[in-house]
């Protein structure tokens, strides 16, 4: 009988990768709008950070890691899609992840949330779900804090415009 052995690191990574499982997939989500495609980039995100033994609770490098992974999905996926636009016909149907809300209020948010461009959904992602300061986000998408406020500020004045009566 071949039996492995598991060693106690592995048993504490594991663990902590299914505490920071939500919070990661969120940001991939953002990314990508794709909640099947986010369950594949956190996996991969774990495995990466393992291999590398990199440590868990280094929040900001785990959700740069996310990002990488998610980036590298989305650049792959779209030269696969220019590709498939040579073959395909221009009117090909796009459905949506469809999701459930409890109100109208809840699905008017998403719909905003999801119409912010992508720099400044992911910061908004970051900040509010996921409660990481500017230096942290700054450090996971690669910019500086400046910058991440920034998006930040302007993700909330578009939420702010789009959902408030004039």
């Amino acid at each position: 009988m071949n039996t492995v052995a598991v060693r106690a690191e592995d048993i504490d990574f594991e663990a902590a990768a299914r505490e920071h499982r939500p919070f990661l997939l969120q940001i991939a989500v953002a990314s990508t709008r794709n909640p099947t495609d986010a369950e594949d980039i956190v996996q991969e995100a774990f495995v990466r950070f393992w291999r590398r033994n990199h440590n868990i609770d280094n929040r900001a490098l785990l959700f740069a890691t996310v990002r990488s992974v998610a980036l590298d999905l989305i650049r792959r996926d779209s030269r696969r899609a220019r590709r498939e636009a040579e073959v395909i016909s221009q009117s090909k149907q796009s459905i949506d992840p469809q999701f459930e809300f409890e109100d109208e209020s809840q699905r008017a948010l998403a719909a905003a949330v999801n119409r912010l461009p992508q720099e400044q959904r992911e910061v908004l992602v970051m900040k509010i779900w996921n409660d990481l300061t500017f230096a942290a986000i700054a450090e996971a998408l690669e910019i500086s804090q400046n910058t991440a406020a920034s998006r930040y500020r302007y993700a909330l004045a578009a939420l702010k415009k789009d959902l408030l009566p004039q």
